[in-house]
């Protein structure tokens, strides 16, 4: 295919002007160009089309993540990047033009900013994916929180509560909590009782099986 061997020879041309280009500003014309490309890229709809490097200090963990991890699985993770690589880019809400949220990958943006070989390595950056622009309010990143960790993860039963009573309190009906985390019905409702909350059930109809 003529075209895309000449279209690939001008993009070659452009790169070694690239590598001309002191590391930060570079990164920052990395960062645009892939931009560029995922304008016109036939998969635009999906984040991980577009991968960001991103300074760590702009990246923060959020308040709401119920996910743990042991330190044995901690240190795997820490092997696992600084052997193979980050692999799995961090999954953030860019809340600002400086700013990025986590909604997913708390535990490798601690790896990656840890002093060391990984963070020297990374100089300073962090690999971002930003969520869909959509799915940006505070309840739907929750839920994308969520959605990642039951996918994997294991859960405290006090911080899921507070999840669930968030979203409840948010105007999200029980159905939808339960098909936005992966829940049935009867999960939902188990955590709406740990969380002792009155008012969560004053439109609930009352079953003797609670005795």
């Amino acid at each position: 295919m003529p075209e895309v061997t000449k279209l690939t020879e001008r993009a070659e041309a452009l790169f070694r002007e690239l590598d001309r280009l002191p590391l930060e500003q570079r990164v920052e014309a990395i960062n645009r160009i892939r931009q560029c490309l995922h304008e016109h890229s036939p998969f635009a709809g999906e984040p991980v089309d577009c991968v960001q490097w991103v300074r760590g200090d702009q990246v923060e963990g959020n308040d709401y993540n119920p996910n743990t991890v042991a330190p044995p699985e901690m240190r795997l993770l820490a092997l696992s990047i600084e052997a193979d690589g980050f692999t799995q880019p961090i999954v953030a809400h860019q809340a600002g033009k400086d700013r990025f949220v986590i909604v997913d990958g708390f535990h490798r943006q601690r790896v990656g900013k840890k002093p060391g070989r990984i963070q020297q390595r990374l100089h300073g950056y962090l690999p971002v994916v930003a969520i869909r622009a959509a799915r940006e309010s505070e309840a739907d990143r929750i839920a994308a929180t969520i959605r990642h960790n039951r996918a994997r993860g294991v859960h405290g039963v006090l911080p899921m509560t507070d999840v669930v009573v968030t979203l409840l309190q948010a105007g999200w009906r029980e159905a939808e909590v339960a098909r936005e985390l992966g829940m049935d019905d009867d999960e939902v409702l188990r955590f709406k009782q740990v969380s002792g909350l009155p008012e969560l059930f004053r439109d609930h109809v009352y079953s003797w099986s609670w005795d």
